[in-house]
């Protein structure tokens, strides 16, 4: 079955997007997993360009994909608390309208790109709430040098590679001074939650995608630093068709 609609969120004072994919066999009780979309995307997108219900058909897991903007699931400097909305509202909502299961071992997060960021980023912040995280081509996986780059070198560089909007983005959600902050790297949470709770972390990335190499350096500080992980590449692009199959990849691996 799926689902589109809104809900009104306390947290960001206003309606937002949300989409629900479940399984066709009613059960008493759901895994659940929180699927991100990508900077460019929305609610929907997982449902129109993957073959998310296809998957999710004979499965035991609810997929629910809310709706972020540009945000990259951050507490913006200037603009919304979508991390806020995400990982603590949003959780406590659907626990209280689909019959999903509570535990944190039942409890997924992923995403694409962005999303993917956003996925590492709730799961390794709330490691209590979340047991597993897929993490498809995500993007700023090295966000501390990223921001020193962009503040020691300027801005010239950086826009003529992802152009003015993404600039604009990262000026309201890290502040005009493209502030490093600990709670907002994926590595630096990592490397802080004990090991015996420590999310199972699932990643992938397409040898022909730009962030390819970041994710290879990624992988390498996460091996410095004890923590585990699953790591799968095979060639292919930043597109929807490499999504897709990390996303059936992630629900065989997690059993969902």
């Amino acid at each position: 079955m799926r689902m589109h609609g809104t809900v009104f969120s306390q947290t960001l004072q206003m309606d937002t997007g949300l989409s629900i994919v479940t399984p066709n066999v009613l059960r008493k009780e759901y895994k659940v997993a929180y699927l991100l979309h990508g900077l460019c995307g929305n609610h929907q997108s997982w449902i129109d360009y993957s073959n998310l219900a296809e998957y999710a058909a004979e499965g035991n897991t609810i997929y629910i994909m809310p709706e972020a903007g540009r945000s990259f699931y951050c507490d913006m400097e200037y603009g919304f608390a979508y991390f806020t909305y995400i990982a603590e509202e949003l959780p406590t909502l659907c626990k209280n309208l689909f019959h999903i299961s509570a535990s944190r071992e039942n409890t997924v997060i992923m995403g694409n790109s962005m999303g993917g960021y956003g996925a590492l980023k709730c799961a390794l912040a709330k490691p209590e709430q979340y047991g597993k995280c897929a993490a498809f081509s995500s993007a700023c996986l090295d966000l501390r040098n990223g921001l020193q780059e962009l503040r020691e070198n300027g801005t010239e560089k950086f826009a003529a590679i992802f152009g003015t909007r993404l600039l604009e983005d990262f000026r309201a959600i890290f502040g005009a001074d493209f502030g490093w902050r600990p709670e907002l790297d994926a590595l630096e949470l990592a490397r802080r939650i004990p090991k015996d709770q420590l999310p199972v972390l699932y990643l992938t990335c397409g040898t022909e995608d730009g962030f390819y190499s970041e994710h290879l350096r990624f992988c390498k500080a996460l091996r410095e630093a004890d923590v585990p992980f699953v790591f799968e590449e095979w060639k292919a692009a930043h597109d929807f068709s490499c999504f897709d199959l990390a996303l059936k990849k992630a629900i065989q691996h997690f059993q969902l």
